[in-house]
């Protein structure tokens, strides 16, 4: 049965493992509440209750387990959902899957994220592709979202993205991460990422493949991203 079209809301186009691999069920289980971790070795962290736990896990549980390489964009008039998946489709099939290196646990602007080890020049095209490949799809963000971004404080570049591609961080700015928790400070950024040290430590010791791009919607503000498709990207032959 084909799901019913949806309307509104916002899409974004991510890297995200699949359920099925180490790194997507810690993400998986590291993004659940307290109350609905599959895994009690991420529920309880030293000397924070499962309560702040939570709040720390909040934001980035409402986008998902996931790095960006497009970012959230509401459809532009005259474009559907079924014309973003048609031109999702044909991009992946045009594109080879990506080897980059092993991830590491690195804490930026005050969050702690996965990052890579080392720079590539592969996902960084990839995700400087998705951001101009699919710019026809956006609309233009409002006034309101624009304030909003500048608030925190942009370069020149930035603030050129911004107004060209409706977001600062994308292209030379771009940075794969993919978010573990809010920003966090002192004694309890140390707390947190000493237990995401021990947790992660397992999935840092090989090569990322990014083997897939996927589309992620946002039903309404403040709604989890919820996974539409996710399209292959083709193995080196």
């Amino acid at each position: 049965m084909t799901a019913a079209p949806r309307a509104g809301g916002r899409y974004a186009i991510y890297f995200a493992p699949t359920p099925r691999s180490a790194l997507g069920r810690f993400g998986h289980a590291w993004l659940s509440t307290a109350a609905r971790a599959p895994d009690a070795r991420l529920t309880g962290v030293p000397s924070i209750s499962l309560a702040r736990r939570d709040e720390i896990t909040a934001e980035p549980r409402v986008y998902g387990f996931h790095a960006t390489l497009k970012p959230p964009f509401a459809l532009v008039n005259g474009q559907s959902e079924a014309d973003l998946d048609h031109a999702l489709a044909t991009f992946a099939a045009a594109r080879p899957s990506v080897e980059a290196s092993p991830l590491c646990l690195t804490q930026l602007d005050g969050f702690w994220a996965l990052t890579l080890a080392q720079p590539s020049e592969a996902v960084d095209r990839l995700a400087a592709d998705c951001v101009v490949r699919f710019d026809p799809f956006r609309k233009p963000p409002s006034d309101d979202e624009l304030q909003r971004r500048r608030r925190a404080g942009l370069s020149p570049i930035q603030e050129a993205h911004l107004q060209r591609w409706g977001y600062p961080y994308v292209l030379g700015e771009f940075r794969f991460h993919m978010t573990l928790t809010a920003r966090l400070a002192g004694a309890e950024a140390v707390l947190i990422g000493a237990h995401l040290a021990s947790l992660v430590e397992p999935l840092c010791r090989r090569a990322l493949s990014l083997d897939a791009v996927a589309l992620f919607h946002q039903p309404a503000p403040g709604e989890r991203f919820r996974l539409v498709r996710r399209y292959p990207l083709q193995p080196w032959t």
